[in-house]
């Protein structure tokens, strides 16, 4: 009778060491890939909301291996600092404006080309497409691995100084753009003097008078409150500036084929999430905006006459981006 207990005893103790070591192994992986990123804008934004979005559909399809931490307000840094990270393994995804990476691809250039798009269907069709991928494809040789884009916005016009209808009233104004070539370029041509700064000094630049106005898409604007210390508006949606979703090579190469994967899902899922929202809400935050700012809506017919001026900014950085990049995404346009 002794030695029937003592053998349902060790068997007993035998499973409990089994279960109990399956769940210290289980325990252990959890958290096992960590995601570190950051962003400039607030956690208000619809930007910080896509990566909460992004973080609760991997977290949930990895259970728990793959985790991300989330930062925002330049916490991190500016997009520059973050891309860098990326380089040496600091930080893992980057998911801002892709314009400052065009440090390390001239292909990124791509993006900032005024009036290149004209429509949100045209906007997917390229990002999502071959082209969109060449781009990112592109950052490959600086150790980032692109996965996709997430929407930015078409960028508009804000100024403290006067209602922008015509190019004419652009002329003079000391304008914020992003820090690269294209942008510069592109204000220079149509009379403005453009000043490339940081995202993180802007309000603070326009609340000095530093700078008289700055470009950015609705959302940006009113979640930053740039209405505070700008009063006009124009939807010249002169660029539709992305945002990239990049990874550290460094990470991606520890990262398990079956977690490359979750996170592949991860960034389209909330890809398509920020799309949606982005979309839903532009008319709804241009009523809000309007509460604070004059805001002005020009037609397409309106618009034309900037297209036409900024123009030669395409021959003029066409050799830089790479002409058949250019004349690809052109075609691909026109063809749609």
């Amino acid at each position: 009778m002794k030695k029937a207990f003592l053998v349902v005893a060790l068997a007993i103790l035998s499973l409990s060491m089994v279960f109990a070591a399956g769940s210290k192994e289980e325990g252990s992986t959890k958290g096992q890939y960590v995601i570190k990123t950051g962003i400039g804008y607030n956690d208000q934004s619809l930007q910080y909301k896509t990566l909460e979005f992004m973080k609760a559909h991997l977290e949930d399809a990895t259970e728990g291996v793959v985790t991300m931490e989330l930062y925002h307000s330049s916490t991190l840094g500016d997009d520059l600092a973050i891309l860098e990270g990326l380089q040496l393994g600091t930080v893992e995804m980057f998911c801002g404006t892709i314009g400052p990476a065009s440090q390390w691809s001239n292909a990124v250039k791509l993006f900032d080309l005024p009036f290149l798009f004209t429509s949100y269907e045209e906007v997917d069709a390229l990002l999502d497409g071959p082209v969109g991928q060449e781009v990112l494809d592109s950052l490959k040789p600086a150790g980032m691995i692109g996965i996709g884009y997430w929407e930015n916005g078409f960028r508009q016009l804000t100024n403290s100084k006067r209602a922008v209808r015509t190019p004419e009233d652009i002329v003079g104004l000391k304008l914020r753009t992003m820090p690269t070539p294209v942008p510069l370029a592109t204000f220079k041509l149509l009379g403005a003097n453009p000043t490339p700064m940081n995202f993180g000094e802007v309000f603070t630049a326009l609340q000095q008078g530093v700078v008289d106005g700055q470009e950015n898409p609705w959302e940006t604007i009113l979640a930053n409150k740039f209405y505070e210390v700008q009063k006009y508006a124009t939807n010249t949606g002169h660029v539709y500036s992305p945002f990239g979703v990049i990874f550290s090579q460094k990470f991606w190469d520890k990262l398990p084929a079956e977690y490359q994967e979750s996170v592949r899902e991860a960034v389209f899922a909330a890809r398509d999430f920020n799309r949606a929202k982005a979309r839903e809400s532009e008319q709804e935050i241009i009523a809000e905006l309007s509460k604070y700012m004059e805001i002005t809506i020009l037609a397409p017919e309106e618009i034309k006459p900037f297209q036409e001026l900024t123009r030669p900014v395409y021959d003029q950085f066409a050799e830089e981006i790479g002409p058949e990049l250019v004349q690809k995404a052109i075609d691909f346009l026109e063809n749609l």
